[in-house]
């Protein structure tokens, strides 16, 4: 059934309740939540929503008023109650982010002592859907697929794994592209001047650090890129990963400083280790004449910092992951092979020789992106909201009959 592009309607709706991380933790599924959560509640200001956000320190984030229970990432019980908080709300409908990592327990199977307690239909957004899980994710994949009346995937891709890998009913199933900010097309050369690289040629990688990141190899590229353009920077913005820097502090980022010195790049690099705002982060993106995602695993089924790029008009230069190689086909964008330092400086070189080409493919990924801006993902999913809620939830017992093994919580 397709999905309503994102036109106001009226919706029955009357309460929607948010489920993963929210900010100010410092994650892509908490930009997403808060992100979601408030499209949706701009889209239908006559629902109420809420945010029911994971935490993964102890003590607790400085959350907005619009977070009204929180649920301590290890605690088994805190997802029992939880529930039971959900059932007293008396929600219409229970959005979960879904991400393996963000819950306890084995594979996150915490989520499921949730889920099994809950009396409101469940629309569950996947962030991955992996086509090789070891035993433990793949039981609960197929338990959190079983509780949710309906399935969120962000690419085809995911889609066509969920139905051939996890066997999910192809009618369950709603692909909803991620939403990004709705901001003006404008040249690169507008906001250039208030980071201080007016006159430069600009790259731009965002996102939080990890080593799977691949940046290493766009700096092992620079040099063949500088010695044909003098004038270029690359921006490198975003703070490492919480989860890299509790298990190995600032390593990821020393060493990529390491490797602008050896390469005598201080004048053509620039690191800025911040998790930036979104109205700043959108002035980064306006300001570069080429983003690069140069991420070195394809299993990666949807990237926030590429949809806000190419929604926002830029010319991208990535590596092949499952997300890039559907959005950027048909030369939306330029694909490279993984950790191919040469792929690299060839395709940046190419792009900034050829100015039209670049414009060209700048006008054409703005065009597409009016599709992903979050007032048209807020109607998707409230759409998807409103099929949930048409159809009851298999009762507890009926689940665990289907023969989907519960797993260890």
């Amino acid at each position: 059934m397709p999905l309503n592009p994102g036109v106001k309607t009226e919706s029955h709706i009357r309460t929607v309740a948010f489920v993963g991380d929210y900010l100010p933790r410092k994650c892509g599924i908490a930009t997403f939540t808060s992100d979601l959560l408030g499209a949706v509640a701009a889209h239908h200001p006559q629902s109420r929503c809420f945010a029911v956000p994971v935490n993964d320190i102890e003590g607790r984030y400085r959350y907005p008023g619009v977070v009204r229970f929180e649920i301590e990432e290890q605690n088994l019980d805190s997802y029992r109650r939880a529930a039971g908080f959900l059932n007293s709300s008396k929600v219409d409908v229970v959005s979960v982010q879904h991400e393996f990592g963000i819950f306890g327990g084995p594979a996150g199977s915490h989520l499921l002592a949730l889920l099994r307690e809950l009396t409101a239909p469940v629309v569950t957004t996947l962030h991955t859907v992996l086509l090789k899980p070891n035993p433990g994710q793949y039981c609960v994949m197929r338990e959190l697929i079983a509780h949710s009346t309906r399935l969120v995937v962000m690419t085809e891709r995911g889609r066509t794994i969920l139905r051939e890998v996890y066997q999910a009913p192809p009618a369950k199933i709603d692909l909803i592209p991620h939403g990004i900010p709705d901001v003006q097309f404008v040249a690169p050369d507008s906001y250039k001047g208030q980071f201080g690289v007016g006159e430069k040629k600009v790259l731009l990688t965002f996102g939080l650090l990890s080593p799977n990141k691949g940046i290493e190899y766009v700096l092992n590229a620079l040099p063949d890129i500088v010695a044909a353009f003098p004038d270029v920077v690359y921006i490198v913005l975003g703070a490492t990963h919480p989860n890299e820097l509790r298990a190995r502090g600032e390593a990821y980022r020393l060493a990529l400083e390491a490797i602008a010195r050896k390469n005598r790049l201080e004048g053509n690099v620039i690191f800025h280790n911040r998790f930036v705002e979104l109205k700043e982060l959108t002035e980064f993106i306006g300001a570069a004449d080429i983003y690069i995602t140069p991420y070195l695993e394809e299993a990666q089924i949807t990237s926030g910092t590429l949809a806000y790029a190419f929604g926002a008009g830029k010319a991208v230069i990535s590596t092949p992951y499952w997300h890039a190689a559907e959005l950027l086909r048909d030369q939306r964008g330029v694909l490279v092979p993984f950790a191919d330092t040469m792929a690299i400086a060839r395709e940046v070189s190419g792009l900034l020789r050829d100015g039209t080409r670049r414009r060209a493919m700048s006008e054409h990924a703005y065009k597409l992106g009016r599709e992903m801006v979050w007032s048209n993902t807020a109607g998707r999913y409230m759409h998807s909201f409103e099929l949930a809620r048409r159809k009851p939830a298999m009762p507890r017992a009926a689940v665990a009959a289907s023969g989907f093994a519960h797993a260890a919580a």
